[in-house]
């Protein structure tokens, strides 16, 4: 499965149909339940718990109208997962956007210390430009070779995070229980925090909760390509407004 074909949707398919097609709608175990999503839970199947996918729907709609509006002002969202089978495919949904992520480990302090996180950002960019000019014939092999070990760890670390100048206006989260340190932080930032939760997550605390299975990869590649092109209606929106204010003046 490529990262484009991952991301596709079927326009063709009926909201709740797809939602079926892509097994949105299997939670975990009961046992694993948190009891903030009982009220979508539908039913029990061969012991797995069941989403009511009406209500996942909604949740969905509530979750692209939010990033719709965040996109009209170009505000950035910050997509978050630490999946490994996914992480390529979401960090491929962001760029497709211009946005930043985090695909894989959450680094402690992201966006509560985020000045020192910056600085190595910033350091990372410094060795990036040092390179496209061809300022690192000056040093000696051994330096450029601590230098290049040093940019692909900042690249595996902070690669994602080089498009974030200034914290996020939102959070985009793939599994907040895994992802509960970003969610922790965002909340005393008082950042939104959109995400796909599954049964086992606590999902009072999120801002714009999408109740579904966000185990699997087909689930999580629907959800993703459902904000990515989100966020293209808002900015579309916006153009389009963009270029029919002149217009309205001349006719003033």
């Amino acid at each position: 499965m490529t990262d484009k074909a991952s991301l596709s949707v079927d326009t063709n398919k009926a909201p709740l149909d797809e939602l079926f097609g892509v097994g949105a709608h299997y939670g975990y175990k009961k046992t694993r339940r948190h009891p903030s999503t009982a009220k979508y839970v539908f039913g029990v199947k061969n012991t797995v718990e069941i989403f009511d996918l009406e209500k996942t729907y909604t949740k969905l709609q509530k979750a692209e109208a939010f990033v719709s509006g965040l996109a009209q002002t170009r505000k950035q969202i910050l997509f978050v997962i630490g999946k490994p089978e996914a992480a390529a495919m979401v960090a491929s949904g962001a760029e497709a956007v211009s946005m930043p992520y985090v695909a894989g480990r959450w680094i402690g302090g992201t966006l509560t210390n985020f000045d020192e996180i910056r600085k190595r950002v910033n350091r990372l960019e410094e060795i990036r430009e040092k390179k496209e000019k061809g300022e690192l014939d000056k040093y000696t092999k051994h330096e450029r070779l601590l230098m290049d070990r040093e940019a692909a760890d900042l690249e595996d670390t902070f690669g994602g995070l080089v498009r974030m100048k200034n914290l996020p206006a939102a959070l985009f989260v793939i599994d907040p229980r895994e992802e509960r340190t970003a969610v922790h932080e965002a909340m005393k930032l008082h950042i939104p925090v959109v995400a796909l939760a599954n049964t086992d997550c606590d999902i009072s605390v999120l801002d714009y909760p999408i109740p579904a299975n966000d185990a699997n990869i087909r689930s999580i590649a629907f959800f993703v390509s459902r904000i990515v092109e989100a966020y293209k209606r808002g900015v579309a929106v916006a153009s389009k407004e963009k270029k029919a204010a002149p217009q309205k003046e001349d006719r003033e």
